[in-house]
């Protein structure tokens, strides 16, 4: 029985998924041959298996090989991985993901990209009238892994 709710990810396996999400469709070699580090032919393969049993992939038989894809669209995966780190990371409040993402050392967000953020928070139908007034409120549906200029695409700025 398939698992409704893929469990996490390791770090070798979340390798393996960015592998497989770029490629979208590849065998054992492939993977392989993608991966940062080098790995023995045999634990890709374990590896993949494991994945699949987890619900993260799937496989076709061709021919004498299998060819991996992932089971679930990339998007989803973001959204599902991004819930997951605003809510172990950040106690769910993604006030404090933005503060973090904006400030200290670690925060390289050039004027332009503050720039895009701030017209996106009017257009997602945000104003600091209608948002909840607590530490927890939920991020407006933006799509991260799209380009801005997809995500703005027949709009006008002002």
């Amino acid at each position: 029985m398939k698992n409704a709710k893929p469990k996490p990810l390791a770090r070798r396996e979340r390798q393996i998924m960015d592998v497989l999400y770029k490629l979208e469709r590849a065998t054992v070699g492939q993977v392989q041959a993608a991966l940062p580090d080098p790995l023995n032919y045999s634990t890709v393969r374990a590896q993949l298996r494991v994945l699949e049993e987890k619900g993260h992939l799937r496989h076709e038989d061709h021919g004498l090989r299998y060819v991996y894809f992932p089971a679930i669209p990339r998007d989803v995966a973001r959204r599902s991985a991004l819930r997951h780190l605003v809510e172990t990371f950040f106690d769910g409040s993604v006030e404090s993901v933005v503060a973090a993402l904006l400030g200290g050392e670690v925060s390289h967000i050039s004027s332009e990209e503050l720039d895009r953020l701030a017209r996106l928070i009017p257009k997602a139908g945000l104003s600091p009238q209608s948002a909840p007034q607590n530490s927890r409120n939920k991020a407006p549906k933006i799509d991260p892994g799209r380009k801005t200029s997809e995500r703005t695409k027949g709009r006008s700025d002002p």
